[in-house]
């Protein structure tokens, strides 16, 4: 009995240990995320213009490591794209606190995001604003992204899998509309589903290539246009390639 007791002993502290080594190993991989999280903003974010403290705030916050794959997770706060599922990416952190800041967000809006990929974005605006309307056209991704997004506590995030090219209708119109995808003209349903004075971001152009970063503000029913820049996104896909 007291050399079973002894083996049963020095099997629990056995274990034990391992476990304890396993918190500590945990524990160093989050503060590594954490101060490589904190350094991106500040060289990559701040160093780079973007001013508006709620965009700051939100990407200090979210654990980008989380929506990328494991093998991924080293290179989760380098200023760049990363591949995910279905040939998709996750856009570069700047891109992300670009169009978030150029939206000029108040805490009340209602955002519709076409094109969850990953659940990245939809989780800045999340932080930022009220309401947040995300739509995916691939299946697999819709149901990962709202698998995560409601596993990390966004209960004000709304998410469904469809053809983002025609919006959300029954939650229009919204006070903010953001594409994270390339078309070479901007849906006219979502332009419906824009509200008066309310702003729409996407990146427009070649689809193929690189594309201009456009803002559009509603005036009286018509789009007042502004090109902030060249950027690179994968293709819109459905009823904006048939067009």
């Amino acid at each position: 009995m007291s050399i079973k007791h002894d083996i049963f002993s020095l099997t629990s502290a056995f274990l034990f240990i391992i476990f304890c080594l396993s918190v500590i190993t945990l524990a160093q991989a989050d503060e590594d995320f954490t101060q490589k999280r904190l350094a991106m903003v500040k060289n990559d974010i701040q160093g780079r213009g973007i001013q508006d403290k709620r965009v700051i705030d939100a990407l200090a916050k979210i654990e980008r490591h989380l929506f990328v794959s494991k093998r991924l997770r080293k290179r989760a706060y380098s200023d760049h794209p990363l591949p995910i599922d279905e040939g998709q990416t996750i856009s570069q952190p700047y891109v992300v606190a670009l169009m978030t800041e150029a939206l000029k967000l108040k805490p009340t809006d209602r955002v519709l995001e076409i094109g969850t990929g990953s659940g990245y974005q939809a989780a800045v605006l999340a932080e930022i604003v009220a309401d947040v309307y995300t739509i995916e056209i691939r299946k697999h991704l819709a149901e990962k992204a709202e698998k995560l997004l409601k596993s990390l506590g966004y209960d004000n995030i709304s998410a469904k899998h469809a053809d983002g090219y025609f919006g959300w209708k029954e939650y229009a119109p919204f006070d903010a509309i953001i594409i994270t995808a390339a078309a070479n003209h901007i849906p006219p349903p979502l332009i419906r589903q824009l509200r008066e004075g309310g702003s729409l971001i996407i990146p427009l152009g070649s689809t193929v290539f690189t594309q201009t970063l456009t803002r559009a503000t509603k005036r009286k029913g018509e789009l007042d246009v502004y090109q902030m820049g060249g950027v690179r996104f994968v293709p819109m896909t459905g009823r904006a390639q048939e067009r």
